[in-house]
């Protein structure tokens, strides 16, 4: 094996250069966002005015990095209800609050308990909103109530773990867990803390501009108690604790690289070697991920940058900083990052052990370590020709060679990686949206969530929106409430169904709206395409994308079944021998577009496979499928077909086949060309 100073080199090498900057979007960013639109949707089962507030937290949040290796092992949503407030104990009550925040509204004072970062929270004020200037007034409560644990309902699917509420109002399997976070907010930055925005820096990091966002920010409580307190009746039903999330977030991502990636490695150290728990919490307890980001956030102020980036060394840093932390662990103190005596640390824990582990580890070591345990392990992520590489690295040089095979691959797989989380965007959207019922409040989340993960988004959501409102109109009738939806999707363009809105009940036709809707969406869908083709279309991906697929589907819906064969030939000329192409989905709020055929061959795969309606490849047909389906079906309804032009589809479909066996997902696919094929052979016959 190559020598210490050379795996050490190696490791730094290869790390930088495969911890790239997040792409957008990802799958976890895209999960995350839904999450944040389940919360959303829901309310407390007491109080139906009542709001949820969420807000993404957690690794999702902190890292603008991507590591090669998983570095987010769940998606963290914190919420809270827009009646509920805390403000330090002896300061009057808000006259004006943020717009989130309800006509009425319970406020909390936050009181110490005996445990440095845990407090109670006893109701004293209520705020009523005054209707004239919008200003709040208060009257003060005689008995203060303490806020006990949360526990109320939010609906089907939920449960509480710790301080967590898993909340999910959808059967799709997720790709990450979810722990979603009840909180009380506060405006203020907590007096807990005071000291932390005005303490001498010696190296200007955070800066005074991150320092004043981050107090402006306030702070949460979250509703858990001390480990010590927990078997007591009062305190373990009425001890919060000070979350400082929100500012970690700002922190954290105002790092450079460099203190991300070590962030990353440690935590990847610590958990793989078993030396932590996989919570992120504060806990004297137990090691955690929380002293990890502790430890980090201290190096970064007590660290000029010259020391993280200057003759760089990735091993050598984390081992200078794991025997900072053994020193804590030994001392048992480990100091909060913003309260100054509060330790995450005490002698409940045994931290010898740990403690001598980390105090042994020397560079060599950690570079041999990371070469193992994870190089190697990214290896595995690679393609056969690669991974051949690590069987023999007896030499530098093959060291070199394997790592740099590794980091090339890496570098040229972005773009797939990106293609893949917009397409499971699209699967994740629609079946969200269709078991939620979308409503106003949603919409603005989902709207606000998804152009923060990528911005084509907007289109894709704002078409699925509008079928979503078509398909509850011919259900139900028009309300006022879909009128809402309509105006926050169309905003400026709702004119062009001013026609419709003077109309009454009585008066409207339903059928008609449907149809402007219906095609308002297409016209989204196919913005969405075109953006799609903008970015996918060329090297090195190589996506054939037609952007006319969703415009032929509504001409044939339509009955224009001259345009609708003219799209469909020249789609499939440019997709028959496509490598890759996008899917159309034909479940829920799409099949409305479709025609009786396919959608009765979906709902019986669905009855089959109930599974299918959450997978994107069980509930979709290609491009290429749909096209060869929609210009046999407008060949046959035009009532002029020839033996040569059904014979040249049922050619299309052969290839088409060939090429479809090879993926045994996706069944409807497989199907829907059985049907075609079926359809032309009676067609046929019939000539």
């Amino acid at each position: 094996m190559a020598g210490e100073c050379n795996v050490s080199e190696i490791v730094t090498s290869f790390i930088r250069y495969t911890c790239r900057l997040r792409p957008r979007p990802t799958k976890r960013d895209v999960q995350a966002a839904t999450s944040c639109a389940c919360v959303t949707a829901g309310h407390p089962y007491n109080d139906e005015e009542a709001e949820y507030i969420p807000l993404i937290t957690g690794s999702i949040a902190e890292f603008y990095i991507e590591p090669f290796l998983p570095h987010v092992g769940d998606i963290d949503v914190m919420f809270y209800i827009n009646t509920q407030l805390a403000i330090p104990r002896g300061h009057l009550p808000p006259t004006q609050l943020p717009a989130e925040f309800h006509n009425y509204v319970y406020v909390h004072e936050i009181t110490d308990s005996h445990l440095p970062g845990y407090v109670y929270l006893p109701l004293s004020y209520l705020l009523t909103r005054c209707v004239d200037d919008g200003k709040y007034e208060y009257v003060k409560y005689e008995q203060n109530f303490l806020l006990g644990r949360y526990s109320k309902d939010m609906g089907r699917n939920t449960f509480i773990h710790g301080p967590a509420v898993f909340h999910d109002n959808s059967d799709r399997p997720p790709i990450l867990s979810i722990d979603a976070v009840y909180c009380i907010r506060c405006l203020s930055w907590p007096p807990q803390a005071a000291d932390w925005p005005t303490r001498h820096r010696n190296y200007g990091w955070p800066d005074s501009a991150t320092l004043d966002r981050i107090v402006s920010d306030g702070c949460d409580l979250v509703n858990v108690a001390h480990r010590q307190c927990r078997q007591d009746e009062l305190m373990g039903k009425h001890q919060w604790r000070l979350s400082f999330s929100r500012a970690e977030i700002t922190l954290i991502n105002s790092w450079m690289p460099v203190q991300q990636i070590v962030y990353h490695m440690l935590r990847y150290f610590i958990k793989t070697e078993r030396l932590t728990d996989c919570a992120d919490n504060s806990e004297a307890g137990t090691m955690s991920n929380y002293h990890v980001k502790t430890l980090m956030l201290w190096a970064c102020e007590l660290h000029p940058r010259s020391w993280w980036t200057v003759d760089l060394n990735l091993a050598r840093i984390c081992v200078e900083l794991l025997n900072t932390l053994s020193a804590w662990l030994t001392d048992t103190r480990c100091p909060h990052y913003f309260v100054n005596n509060w330790k995450l640390v005490d002698n409940s824990l045994d931290v010898e052990s740990v403690a001598c582990k980390l105090i042994s580890i020397h560079e060599e070591y950690l570079s041999t370590w990371l070469m193992k345990n994870y190089i190697r392990q990214c290896a595995q992520f690679c393609p056969d020709h690669i991974l051949r590489l690590f069987y023999d690295v007896r030499t530098t040089l093959k060291l070199q060679k394997a790592v740099s095979e590794i980091i090339c691959w890496r570098l040229n797989t972005i773009v797939d990686d990106t293609w893949w989380a917009v397409e499971y965007a699209e699967y994740s959207i629609v079946p969200y949206i269709s078991v939620q019922s979308l409503t106003t409040r949603a919409f603005v989340c989902w709207m606000n969530e998804l152009t923060k993960v990528d911005e084509r988004f907007s289109a894709y959501f704002s078409a699925v929106a509008l079928l979503h409102v078509a398909r509850r109109i011919l259900r139900n009738g028009f309300s006022g409430e879909l009128m809402d939806i309509l105006s926050l999707i169309l905003g400026p363009d709702l004119s062009q169904f001013c026609s419709f809105l003077s109309l009454t009940k009585t008066e409207l036709n339903t059928s008609e709206l449907v149809n402007v809707i219906q095609k308002t969406a297409v016209e989204h869908l196919t913005t969405y395409r075109q953006r799609e083709a903008r970015d996918f279309g060329s090297a090195p991906l190589l996506v054939t994308i037609v952007t006319t697929d969703f415009e032929a589907l509504y001409a044939y819906k339509r009955g224009d079944y001259q345009r609708c064969l003219q799209l469909s030939i020249q789609n499939v000329h440019l997709l028959l021998y496509a490598d890759r192409m996008p899917l159309v989905l034909t479940c829920l709020e799409f099949s409305q577009l479709l025609d009786d055929d396919i959608v009765s061959l979906t709902a019986l795969l669905m009855v089959v496979d109930p599974k299918s309606r959450y997978e994107g490849f069980g509930s979709s047909i290609t491009q290429l499928t749909l096209s060869l389906y929609l210009m046999t079906q407008c060949q046959l309804k035009l009532h002029h077909p020839t033996v040569t032009s059904l014979t040249q589809i049922l050619d299309c479909i052969k290839v088409a086949q060939r090429r479809h066996s090879l993926r045994p997902k996706h069944t409807l696919e497989q199907l829907t060309l059985k049907l075609i094929e079926r359809k032309l052979e009676i067609g046929l016959q019939r000539l």
